[in-house]
């Protein structure tokens, strides 16, 4: 790929220099010219007023896409053992602000062989639309028939924006099919807009380490593609309305993938579902020890809650990795997080900020934590979690 500019339409405006967030474009004699440092971002191409600047993909120019083919919201989901990821339904909520503010449809669409029953109860989330692409053989995940479909299915329908979880299997085919349409991805989304003015989705993720939050836009290219880490957004209320339903027929064989599933196998006996606990109670660096996060492990106990932690508490070997929170973890939103000994830098926050009542105990009253914190305790937590066990193991009492 490389950047042109057509020096006899630039008139050296500098829109393109102010939009270059590596500094990579130059006024030369009242003509932008582009720097070794440009890594071909394309920021600088549509701000240009005079259309000067074109990003040229191979040997050909960058097609234009007439974006007004493009109409719809579409969240794709997944699913094992039947049973839909919440992530998903969490989607959903989203899909609905955006696709009411574009005045369009939201979709659901759904690749598998089972679900015909479970529809009426599906279609209770919000949606305006459901397509339910049906075969024996998509009971299980297949990379390639899902990139297959789907990229037909959004050839022929042409949504403008596509949200698909960031799990395992979204990481998967999501770039697989962004690279068949020749579209924009952006992955592990923390957050979703749509801007006022273009009607753009602004996408916006950790980047640099977690170090600093990028909003980033796709203007160039349809659909627009987007991941999104569990827990991000809350499900909608459920709703009663009418909502239409396509089903598709594949006749797919075993043949028709290049790969074969033989056994599906659980390989983890004590996984735990963070996503979907009620409350958490997290430790970091500041619990000391392995043997001091006995102490987090009690009052987890004690409120009938998940054990989690902080990145480093699973690199010091004092928690397994399944309970790790933040951008190299899971993302979690309980109603109620009490995050102990935990400083607050930004890769943590990413994974639990989403919570409905966040308790912060540290014994540094400038931690960043309780810059987000609803309740906050500054104080050592050796002294205080005892105090606090024995009061709700009071309570536990009293109510029996």
């Amino acid at each position: 790929m490389s950047i042109l500019i057509d020096d006899e339409l630039c008139t050296g405006c500098g829109s393109c220099v102010n939009n270059c967030p590596y500094s990579a474009i130059e006024l030369v004699n009242n003509k932008a010219k582009i720097l070794p440092s440009c890594n071909l971002c394309g920021a600088c191409v549509e701000p240009c007023p005079v259309e000067a600047i074109t990003l040229k993909r191979g040997a050909q120019k960058a097609a234009k896409v007439d974006f007004s083919q493009f109409k719809g919201v579409w969240v794709i989901t997944e699913h094992y053992k039947n049973i839909i990821h919440n992530v998903a339904f969490q989607l959903l909520g989203k899909g609905r602000e955006l696709s009411d503010i574009l005045g369009v449809d939201l979709t659901f669409v759904i690749l598998g062989a089972n679900f015909d029953n479970e529809l009426d109860e599906i279609s209770k989330y919000g949606m305006d639309k459901i397509i339910y692409v049906k075969s024996p053989i998509l009971k299980h995940y297949y990379s390639d028939l899902y990139v297959k479909v789907l990229s037909e299915l959004i050839i022929e329908n042409k949504p403008e924006i596509i949200l698909i979880g960031a799990t395992p299997t979204g990481r998967d085919f999501a770039p697989r099919i962004a690279k068949k349409l020749n579209a924009g991805l952006t992955a592990d989304c923390t957050g979703l807009a749509i801007n006022p003015e273009t009607m753009n989705l602004l996408q916006t993720r950790p980047t640099f380490g977690g170090n600093i939050m990028a909003t980033i836009r796709n203007p160039n290219s349809r659909p627009q593609m987007a991941t999104v880490r569990p827990g991000i957004f809350k499900e909608p209320q459920k709703v009663e309305k009418k909502v239409s339903v396509k089903k598709i027929d594949y006749a797919f064989e075993e043949k028709d993938s290049v790969s074969k599933i033989i056994k599906v196998i659980n390989t983890s006996k004590t996984h735990v579902n963070l996503e979907d606990a009620k409350i958490i109670v997290a430790g970091g660096r500041g619990v000391g020890s392995k043997e001091k996060f006995k102490l987090i492990e009690e009052l987890a106990d004690v409120l009938g809650a998940e054990l989690g932690g902080s990145r480093i508490t699973v690199e010091l070997n004092w928690l397994d990795p399944d309970r790790q929170i933040g951008q190299t973890g899971v993302t979690v939103s309980p109603k109620l997080y009490i995050a102990c000994g935990i400083s607050g830098a930004v890769q943590h926050i990413v994974g639990m900020e989403n919570s409905d009542v966040i308790v912060a105990i540290n014994k540094d009253p400038d931690a960043p934590i309780f810059h987000i914190a609803h309740y906050g305790i500054v104080g050592d937590l050796h002294e205080i979690l005892p105090i606090l066990i024995e009061e709700i193991k009071t309570i536990n009492l009293n109510k029996e």
